[in-house]
């Protein structure tokens, strides 16, 4: 894609497309087009509306640099600088998980299954993803979210900003930020790639995503082992605790549960694909 050719709005999706299915990125048509949109301040239906429009000199840069990015398998996330999730958009960067549509099965059994509670704990909040949106459905409640990553924070606390949102935001590594207190709801999307497939994820995981936020030890469980008996000490009576896992993962977690003493009601819930995603317990009465 050179600067002397005229290159029409179709003309560069089209050349676009095909060079990215070409470096292995799925679904490059949609993506070429959000990206022309965003170099371009057009909509996609304003796209093909104006599909014989030359792009300008300046338009045809910022262009051409995304699609380099993307090229390196780069996450679009992070070339656009935002991420929707259940119905919010959020800002991401490399600081961050890029929040995933199979994660937003989390707010909603939370909800489901805690609609009363009055104190929330998001525990390894990354973007603010989870605590938003438990915060726009649970507007009653006192949302804290912590983090070990201070680089994560940042992004966080300019998400809950932009939707003028009161989260107390807390630095540190799980429980030890909110030593002393108990609350009415804990969640939590821990790592949980076990180490040694971290290196075959794709690239725009393995390469993009922050380590520490993939990394879940030998068998990817080493935080649900931390976690699981850690919270009852922080879950209030009838109290529950919710947690997404990987694929396959379900088993083993619930197994956790049970072994600890101080839980019961155990349950989990699918993501849209099928897979269990959330293993939940409620903190015995």
């Amino acid at each position: 894609m050179t600067q002397q050719e005229s290159w029409t709005t179709l003309k560069v999706l089209a050349w676009t497309r095909e060079y990215l299915s070409g470096k292995g990125v799925e679904n490059s048509r949609l993506e070429s087009e959000w990206m022309l949109c965003s170099a371009t301040g057009l909509d996609r239906v304003g796209l093909y509306m104006n599909y014989d429009r030359p792009l300008s000199d300046s338009e045809l840069g910022v262009f051409r640099s995304m699609v380099s990015r993307r090229a390196k398998r780069e996450p679009l996330q992070h070339i656009l600088g935002s991420q929707e999730f259940c119905g919010f958009d959020f800002e991401v960067t490399s600081d961050v998980l890029i929040p995933r549509h199979d994660t937003e099965v989390l707010v909603d059994q939370a909800v489901i299954l805690k609609p009363d509670a009055a104190s929330v704990l998001d525990i390894g909040t990354g973007s603010g993803c989870v605590a938003v949106s438990l915060a726009s459905r649970l507007p009653a409640a006192s949302i804290t979210a912590t983090d070990i990553s201070t680089s994560a924070l940042v992004v966080a606390n300019r998400n809950f900003a932009k939707y003028c949102l009161n989260v107390e935001v807390l630095c540190g590594s799980l429980f030890e930020p909110v030593a002393g207190r108990s609350f009415d709801l804990i969640v939590s999307n821990p790592p949980y790639i076990p180490t040694l497939e971290i290196s075959s994820l794709e690239p725009e995981v393995r390469d993009y995503d922050p380590l520490g936020a993939l990394d879940g030890g030998s068998d990817g469980l080493v935080f649900y082992r931390k976690i699981i008996p850690d919270a009852l000490a922080h879950l209030n009576t009838g109290g529950w605790l919710l947690l997404e896992v990987g694929s396959g993962q379900a088993n083993d977690v619930m197994q956790l549960f049970k072994d600890t003493n101080g839980y019961n009601q155990f349950l989990t819930a699918n993501d849209p694909g099928g897979v269990e995603r959330i293993v939940a317990a409620k903190r015995k009465e």
